[in-house]
């Protein structure tokens, strides 16, 4: 939903009737956790929640924009690149910048002066209790979305067997098409379902690897097949094996994981945008050290609003947390020997575990 380079300016007397021709109502806001911003490819926020209830009322679906400030709002719903502005806006900021070109709804909305019918409609479809309404189940929402519905298993079923799950040999089957250490598939896996095929999200993430079915369709697999562990799988290994290709510009492969397993959980274009405030302010952008900072910080307003961010809002912490525990979780594994391995023994085989200096460098080497 997040804005397209190949908008098309609207004709001077664009309307109601026009959008509903076409099927699609242009609004655009400002990027944040109250007005809109994108997780997985969901769309949240509350001047998004509203605004798609408003689109679905004429019978159109909505493709929401995001402007770096106020003034961008107003220039993009002058030049015809939007419909409507979904921020709730004042009269100072009308006169500021628009004069008699724009007017203000009762949902504090803006449209063009000239779109009357528009206008009209989102009068028509507003009520006074419509914002607390929609803001209570947003933040149900964005609570709920935190959880995914799983009958958990353990971490490791059996160290002493070197059995980490009942899907290890699907794991070193697939983790081979990408090159992956098979533990570092294992450990993602856990962090997404805790071993649980039939793992659901509310957003409809499904399976091992918690893919979204609009995802694994683009990867080339039936949606209804996602609750099968080897192809629910396949298609996630075919999902990073994409995103490594997105980030081939990362010369070090070791540290390209890291920003591969971070755009699986927040975007891609959050990491880009989080490597672009990197290099900004003079730190090299390949590094995840130097990197995850930024990502932290795209949940601050004064970050996610600077020019040279795309894709706004993002609850940083969340993606870091995922990255940080799923390492943690690969060192653990990185002690259960592979059965295809050349025979060297498992740190906790060997004599003297005591004096073994633990591992931190989190290569694709056992």
């Amino acid at each position: 939903m997040f804005g397209s380079d190949e908008n098309q300016l609207l004709p001077e007397d664009y309307d109601l009737t026009d959008m509903q021709a076409t099927g699609e109502l242009i609004a655009v806001t400002l990027s944040g956790p109250d007005t809109y911003y994108e997780y997985r490819g969901q769309g949240f926020g509350l001047q998004f929640a509203m605004c798609e209830a408003f689109a679905t009322s004429i019978g159109a679906r909505l493709r929401m924009e995001m402007a770096s400030d106020t003034a961008a709002l107003f220039r993009q719903l002058l030049n015809g690149e939007a419909d409507m502005i979904a921020l709730e806006l004042n009269d100072t900021a009308l006169l500021r910048y628009a004069a008699n070109g724009a007017q203000l709804l009762s949902s504090r909305w803006v449209v063009r002066s000239n779109a009357e019918e528009l206008a009209q409609a989102v009068n028509n479809w507003w009520k006074p209790d419509m914002r607390k309404k929609y803001a209570e189940a947003e933040s149900t929402r964005s609570f709920t979305r935190r959880r995914v519905q799983r009958h958990a298993q353990p971490s490791m079923l059996s160290r002493s067997k070197g059995t980490i799950s009942r899907y290890d040999d699907l794991f070193m089957r697939h983790a081979q098409a990408i090159g992956w250490d098979w533990r570092l598939l294992a450990a993602q896996c856990y962090q997404e379902s805790a071993f649980d095929p039939q793992a659901s999200s509310w957003a409809g993430a499904q399976g091992l690897m918690q893919l979204m079915p609009s995802t694994a369709e683009r990867m080339g697999f039936n949606r209804a097949d996602l609750n099968d562990p080897s192809t629910n799988i396949e298609a996630a290994v075919r999902y990073l094996s994409q995103l490594s290709n997105t980030f081939s510009d990362i010369p070090n492969s070791q540290e390209r994981l890291f920003f591969i397993l971070a755009a699986y959980n927040g975007g891609a274009g959050h990491v880009r945008d989080a490597m672009a405030l990197a290099k900004h302010d003079g730190h090299q952008p390949t590094r995840w050290a130097n990197v995850e900072p930024y990502v932290l910080l795209l949940s601050e307003p004064q970050t996610y609003r600077q020019p040279v961010v795309r894709f706004g809002y993002l609850r940083g912490q969340e993606t870091v947390d995922y990255v940080r525990q799923i390492r943690r979780r690969w060192a653990a594994y990185r002690g259960v020997a592979s059965p295809h391995s050349s025979g060297r023994q498992a740190p906790s085989q060997r004599k003297h575990p005591s004096r073994v200096r633990p591992r931190t460098d989190f290569t694709n080497e056992p």
